[in-house]
């Protein structure tokens, strides 16, 4: 059995985990620094690293006393090396790096995103099966992920401009509602009604997504209503905004599933906790009741260790090791990108 000590800090959550065969979370340890940068609206990346610092020895102490392993019993350190805030990413690395050359471990570097796709191996009772076509939803990337075999990766649609989760965030900000926007937008569209109306979002890529002009039309119809001495309804502007953005965002993947035919669709990313999505994909692939639909547990949605210890068991039995050179890559590409 290979046990695999993983590190994310990747953006504002210290986490630390131990996962054996890249299935079994022996522990799961995240320090969340939400309401800190809740005051602020948003990520301050100067306050999260320092954060990390404190945080990141507390955290592995206590993933290592939880699993009820010791260090000579891991086979592994994997850690995120990128994308995300460099600060950030610069404290789980070195902190990887530190460890790996004080108990002459291998380091295994990972991409947070194949993170957040191999968190789907805690939904189900198998392994990924292939081909398999990835929609990775989160505050930074919206992507459709083709995977022909395991730990092969290609980006087949991707946003054009926003992504998803800064396009809550954003719409959250103009309404006044708070930050995180997802979480917050999600709750008061189960409240609206369709009232609003907006358009649907037009790109020139067949799986490609773009959401800037959908904030900006929030924007516009606020300034219109208000013009008109009518009331902002929130609630309905929430259901306007969601019910366009993830129909969107399920039509693209759909036209996926029948171009390409995979065997396995699944979910990844903050944004796969979304309510609404996970029924709206639901129902729509009851269309195609021979391909098994992943959507992992809410709590694998957010960034955690567990996901970069799946995924750094995968990388560790390709041998895809790095050395105590490795260093943060903020603009970390997908395994295979170009």
């Amino acid at each position: 059995m290979t046990k695999i000590l993983a590190i994310e800090t990747s953006c504002d959550e210290t986490a630390c985990a131990v996962v054996e065969d890249g299935c079994r979370i022996l522990s799961n340890v995240v320090s969340s620094q939400i309401n800190v940068h809740t005051l602020y609206g948003g990520v301050v990346p100067e306050v999260a690293s320092r954060i990390h610092v404190e945080n990141i020895s507390a955290v592995v102490q206590e993933a290592v006393k939880r699993s009820g392993c010791t260090m000579d019993d891991i086979d592994a350190i994997a850690f995120t090396q990128g994308p995300g805030l460099i600060g950030s990413l610069h404290v789980g690395v070195q902190a990887a790096k530190t460890l790996a050359w004080e108990f002459d471990k291998p380091l295994v570097p990972i991409n947070h995103m194949t993170g957040h796709i191999y968190a789907n191996r805690f939904a189900i009772d198998h392994d990924l099966r292939f081909p398999l076509l990835a929609l990775v939803i989160s505050g930074g990337h919206t992507q459709l992920v083709w995977m022909k075999d395991d730990w092969s990766f290609e980006i087949i649609g991707t946003t054009v401009d926003d992504a998803i989760g800064e396009a809550y965030d954003k719409v959250s900000r103009v309404l006044g509602t708070g930050y995180p926007g997802g979480p917050i937008i999600d709750r008061m569209a189960k409240l609206g009604k369709p009232h609003y109306k907006l358009p649907t979002p037009k790109v020139d890529g067949k799986y490609d997504f773009s959401f800037s002009g959908l904030k900006t039309a929030v924007s516009q119809m606020i300034a219109r209503e208000e013009k008109a001495g009518n009331e902002i309804i929130k609630e309905d502007v929430a259901y306007a905004f969601q019910e366009t953005a993830l129909n969107s965002m399920a039509g693209k993947t759909i036209q996926a599933v029948k171009d390409l035919h995979p065997v396995m669709v699944i979910t990844a990313g903050g944004v796969a906790a979304n309510s609404r999505l996970r029924v709206l994909l639901a129902e729509e692939m009851k269309q195609f009741p021979e391909i098994e639909l992943s959507q992992p547990p809410i709590k694998f949605c957010t960034d955690n260790a567990s996901m970069i210890g799946a995924s750094g068991y995968v990388a560790y039995k390709h041998g895809l090791f790095g050395t105590l050179d490795v260093s943060a890559d903020p603009s970390l590409p997908m395994p295979g990108e170009i």
